[in-house]
């Protein structure tokens, strides 16, 4: 693999925000954000562009996500930053460990890699994370089986961009910031070399995602910026739009994957001339592929069931934020982001395919809903 810049092409995919509505019980993110912008004491100059840095969290990787360490009434947990989750949740499984009482949430479902997840609620006396506390959250309740150890919660989108988030994953930190008169500066303060930029379509509605512009073989392919995934994967049907598939030279099985439902899907591991991001070039990369999205279809009845129309061609997921240090600007819809070192697509291995999956949740044992 062989990474490099090309000086002659300087990409930006500008995007639109749109309007986004939430149920009423989703205040509480908000809530946290305003109260770690609160506690930041940086004064600005009005009309100076000012990146004030309102929390900076200690990061782990037991998976290679970003993991935070928090508190749910008062007993210890692991918080992942996903920005691959439109919505934060609590896993069910953690939900049970944590002795909450779930109430069903009638004809609430969640969707993704893995198929569907029922949703329930939960309400939590006391969240900490960092130094700020929220008490009497109430807070989505999904996932068939664990993601690790100790993570309960999967904070989403709906927390992540209501800030500039920095991964720093290379020092195992990432940085909550508010920019102030800042539209069109540029944000990546850490380096005067310059770094590269690429605009995103930040969509919300049902869901939100963080969507850029890349290229594979020279393909313009619509990523997903996927904190909560450990590793970057292709969609297999535009990878054998570019020629590779199971059965070509050199490509080897990689295990399986999944995410909220119960269903793995089957990964494989091949061989590109490129991968392109912004001015960023990698090549003679080793790219994971698969049939993301063979289980994210939604059951209108018994008989009828629909996939989404928008989804995309790839994950960017934790091992390019691993390899980088990136600033996601919601601000401006645009993300920066250095080279920081390593192999940007490690080859590591999935679970194996016929690996149970992890302490499944039992969603009988909620109580009805009230």
């Amino acid at each position: 693999m062989e990474l490099g810049r090309d000086p002659d092409r300087r990409e930006e995919a500008e995007g639109n925000l749109t309007a986004n509505r939430r149920p009423m019980h989703w205040v509480a993110p908000l809530a946290l954000v305003a109260g770690l912008a609160a506690g930041s004491t940086t004064a600005a100059e009005p009309g100076k562009c000012t990146l004030v840095r309102i929390a900076e969290w200690a990061v782990r990787s037991p998976r290679g996500q970003p993991v935070v360490d928090g508190a749910i009434n008062g007993q210890q947990i692991g918080v992942m930053l996903d920005t691959g989750a439109a919505r934060s949740i609590i896993l069910r499984s953690a939900a049970d460990r944590l002795a909450l009482i779930r109430y069903n949430s009638r004809g609430s479902r969640m969707i993704g890699v893995g198929g569907e997840s029922a949703v329930e609620t939960v309400s939590i006396d006391e969240f900490a994370l960092g130094s700020e506390v929220r008490r009497n959250w109430r807070m989505l309740v999904a996932g068939e089986h664990e993601f690790g150890p100790d993570i309960a919660v999967i904070l989403g989108e709906d927390f992540l961009s209501r800030t500039d988030v920095e991964f720093d994953l290379a020092h195992d930190a990432v940085r909550l910031f508010q920019a102030r008169d800042c539209e069109g500066k540029d944000l990546a303060y850490w380096t005067t070399e310059g770094a590269g930029v690429v605009g995103f379509d930040a969509s919300y509605g049902a869901g939100s995602a963080i969507e850029l512009a890349v290229e594979v073989n020279g393909r313009p392919l619509r990523a997903q910026l996927d904190s909560g995934a450990s590793s970057s994967v292709l969609t297999k049907s535009q990878a054998a739009s570019i020629g590779v598939t199971p059965e070509s030279k050199g490509v080897v099985a990689a295990g399986c994957s999944g995410g909220l439902g119960q269903k793995a899907i089957e990964i494989w591991l091949g061989s590109f001339e490129t991968f392109r991001i912004g001015d960023e070039l990698v090549r003679d990369p080793r790219i994971r592929f698969a049939d993301i999205w063979r289980f994210s279809t939604i059951k209108r009845s018994s008989l009828i069931a629909s996939r989404p129309s928008t989804l995309p061609d790839m994950l960017l997921s934790a091992d390019f934020l691993r390899a980088h240090r990136v600033l996601v600007a919601h601000s401006q819809r645009k993300m920066y982001f250095t080279y920081a070192g390593g192999t940007v697509f490690p080859p590591l291995r999935a679970k194996e395919c016929n690996e149970p999956p992890r302490a499944p949740a039992d969603p009988t044992r909620a109580p009805a809903s009230r």
